[in-house]
């Protein structure tokens, strides 16, 4: 078979065929670059086009963190409790290491409590922020709370914004869910803090359908080896034929000599 792909007219299209399945090779992962910006465009716009809400008439205390509440912009009014501020360790901001400064506030209302990060701080001997506790309202994202760590730390530091560990040291009633501030209004902050901007929004994955035009390019370039190498191989079996049929026929009879 190998000998039938060599001959020129399949070596022509070989060529072109070449050509073809590098084109569409090249159509599909464009396709999926657009799939992947796509993805990532309307992700964002979704966290853009999400309204700000107020804090008590979105979640109640203790009630579990509602499936659409990552990064969505929040607002709650009451005060700060400074008493209970901690630092939480292994933070990083701009390449540097350092911690978090999480302050509860009391919301108005419903006298619950909910953790809010107000800043960073690149070591904790740094003069942490202190509050009053007067009347604040606060504006930023909304985040679930995290995980447990099993590190030891000093007084006044944790390893995560564990709220259940929360919960249990500031009594009463706690929101599941804390805040990544953006805003105070009046500012509460006695001391120079740096702010920490809420995360990213994670990944919108891939736009489904520029992911099926890449993947239908790739189908094609399929298609186009498979034609190529269907025609070859009829072209072999074609001959193979023949040759069978050439050795089976008889070879003439010799007419006798007599006369």
């Amino acid at each position: 078979m190998l000998r039938t792909a060599l001959k020129p007219q399949w070596l022509g299209w070989l060529g072109a065929l070449v050509v073809v399945v590098i084109a569409f090779i090249w159509l599909g992962l464009w396709q999926f670059g657009v799939a992947e910006t796509k993805g990532e465009h309307d992700a964002m716009q979704d966290e853009a086009n999400k309204t700000r809400v107020t804090l008590q008439d979105y979640i109640a205390p203790h009630q579990d963190f509602p499936a659409d509440g990552s990064l969505r912009p929040v607002r709650v009014s009451g005060h700060f409790d400074p008493a209970h501020q901690v630092l939480v360790a292994g933070r990083v901001l701009d390449g540097k290491d350092g911690w978090w400064v999480v302050t509860p506030l009391v919301a108005d209302g419903s006298g619950a409590r909910i953790a809010v990060v107000r800043g960073f701080v690149s070591t904790p001997s740094a003069p942490a922020p202190t509050t009053g506790t007067e009347a604040v309202t606060v504006d930023g994202e909304l985040a679930p709370g995290e995980s447990p760590t099993d590190a030891t730390y000093p007084a006044g530091q944790v390893g995560s914004v564990n709220l259940a560990i929360f919960a249990n040291q500031w009594g009463g009633q706690i929101y599941n869910a804390f805040i990544f501030a953006t805003s105070e209004q009046p500012n509460a902050t006695a001391a120079p803090i740096q702010t920490f901007p809420p995360p990213e929004p994670a990944s919108g994955g891939l736009q489904i359908r520029n992911l099926g035009y890449a993947i239908q390019w790739w189908l094609f370039a399929a298609f186009a080896v498979y034609m190529w190498w269907r025609m070859v191989r009829d072209d072999y079996r074609d001959e193979q034929a023949l040759r069978a049929a050439g050795e089976n026929v008889p070879e003439p009879k010799e007419r006798n000599a007599s006369v």
